[in-house]
């Protein structure tokens, strides 16, 4: 393709289903509708790991958690495996944030020239409750859906600044001889689940719709997934309305989002710049919304680590869906083709492949992976989807097998079907040749192990509490953990 500037819009837990262009009548989502309008939206799109810090780790290196080691959010990206931006300063691209990064500490070279109004995980260290796996401290994540509703945040602000301090920047570099890269990262729909007034005021709570599964006597039972319900406090059900209070304020956010996303495209355009620059949206990852009586991220359902991906800009076609799978390991080709950088020859073990050729070629089959070692689990979770196919191997305990042409919301587990053994093989022997599940397992463990240990050990981190992602300039909130 032509080389090009590259406008890459990332938000954070963002639900593929949840925007217009994507099939759901009821979220207001016109900006993402209208990039998707004039680009290519891919329906199979997932995170390789769905929660922030080794998602977005996996983002800027090209590369599976396990490679990187970053298992979860106490183990963030600090510059030490090669990421897309030291590929585009190496050759002398201007490469910029603005926004969340989840990365360790400004200090770090994480391949960007400018980090502007960044986010990093609290104190340089992150969330260690995470490395407590066997007999962690239970949370307390029942009053954070029960308190959704309209309201301010400092994530809101958060957002209204990036939004504002992207256009400024699109301004000062719409002259600019060289293609540029802007990496522009939202926070919303991230909890706290509160949204604007007048957004919230656009989804009447009664009309909302009530997930699958929502009710207990439905849900899915698994030790993995009753034993994340149990960590998070999420055991007691969920009544009707506390359920659609909390969906109408998730649905007001990704709209708050979308009028941010705006905002930034109409500054592109404003500066002649829409003609001779790629935009990639994408989210870290998805959200449960309460469907399986799940919340969060943290599972390997679609809902949660399925991610919204829309292309646009020079020789892109237009309007097109595309249902070849895909994941966020595919950015790190995909940027260096946009502006016409060379690859590099230690890359050529990268397991993604460029969106462009993707979204220009036929529809195929392909493999996407993801995985799961974080808060709540006992042990590693491994997913393979083609597609039509998902399967998640649970290390120990029961697999997961799905048929998504016929089960799209994943409700028939066909992994111990006599009928569907082949396939079950089929899946399982894809997996093996990507990756050593009980080496990956034992490693994770290890290295959260040490990471306690760096801190002191068990007590001393449960001590440290809890802590949350503070915007610039504020001070991260500690809350209390106990077993």
């Amino acid at each position: 393709m032509y080389p090009s500037n590259l406008l890459f819009i990332c938000s954070d837990e963002h639900r593929r289903d949840a925007s217009g262009c994507y099939g759901n009548p009821l979220v207001q989502t016109p900006h993402l509708d209208a990039l998707a309008g004039r680009g290519v939206c891919f329906d199979n799109a997932y995170t390789n790991c769905p929660i922030c810090v080794p998602s977005r780790g996996s983002l800027a290196t090209g590369r599976y958690a396990h490679q990187i080691r970053l298992w979860d959010n106490a183990f963030p990206y600090t510059g030490g495996h090669p990421a897309w931006g030291h590929r585009l300063q190496a050759q002398g691209y201007r490469v910029d944030s603005i926004g969340k990064l989840h990365y360790r500490r400004a200090e770090d070279d994480d391949g960007f020239d400018e980090k502007i109004d960044a986010m990093y995980v609290a104190e340089g260290i992150g969330e260690l409750i995470s490395c407590i796996r066997e007999n962690p401290p239970l949370r307390k994540g029942r009053n954070g859906i029960l308190s959704a509703g309209p309201g301010e945040s400092s994530y809101l602000r958060y957002d209204a600044r990036i939004a504002e301090r992207a256009s400024g920047w699109l301004a000062d570099h719409a002259q600019d001889e060289k293609p540029w890269v802007l990496f522009a990262s939202f926070v919303n729909p991230h909890p706290p689940m509160l949204a604007p007034q007048p957004l919230y005021d656009l989804y009447p709570v009664d009309d909302m719709p009530l997930p699958v599964d929502w009710q207990a006597s439905d849900w899915p039972r698994h030790p993995a997934l009753d034993r994340m319900r149990r960590y998070f406090g999420w055991e007691e059900p969920f009544d009707a309305a506390a359920i659609r209070k909390a969906t109408a304020t998730y649905y007001a956010q990704c709209s708050y989002l979308d009028q941010k996303i705006g905002q930034v495209l109409s500054a592109l355009d404003a500066n002649g710049l829409t003609d001779n620059t790629c935009i990639i949206y994408t989210s870290d990852h998805g959200a449960m919304l309460g469907t399986h009586g799940l919340w969060g991220k943290f599972t390997l359902y679609d809902d949660s680590c399925g991610v919204p991906l829309i292309v646009a800009g020079p020789d892109v076609p237009t309007g097109k869906v595309v249902q070849t799978p895909v994941s966020l390991v595919d950015c790190f080709p995909t940027i260096l083709e946009a502006v016409g950088a060379e690859s590099h020859p230690d890359d050529a073990d990268l397991p993604g492949e460029s969106l462009w050729g993707i979204a220009n070629g036929p529809q195929r089959e392909r493999f996407v992976f993801s995985e799961y070692h974080a808060a709540g689990s006992l042990h590693g979770a491994f997913m393979l989807c083609d597609g039509h196919t998902k399967f998640i191997h649970y290390h120990h305990e029961p697999a997961h097998l799905f048929d998504l042409d016929n089960d799209p919301q994943a409700r028939v587990n066909l992994a111990d079907s006599p009928v569907h053994r082949p396939l079950r093989q089929r899946m399982e022997s894809h997996l093996a040749g990507l990756v050593d599940v009980e080496a990956v397992d034992r490693l994770a463990k290890a290295d959260q192990a040490a990471k306690l240990e760096e801190y002191g050990g068990e007590e001393a981190v449960l001590r440290r509490g809890l802590s949350n992602s503070a915007i610039p300039g504020e001070k991260p909130l500690f809350q209390r953990v106990e077993r």
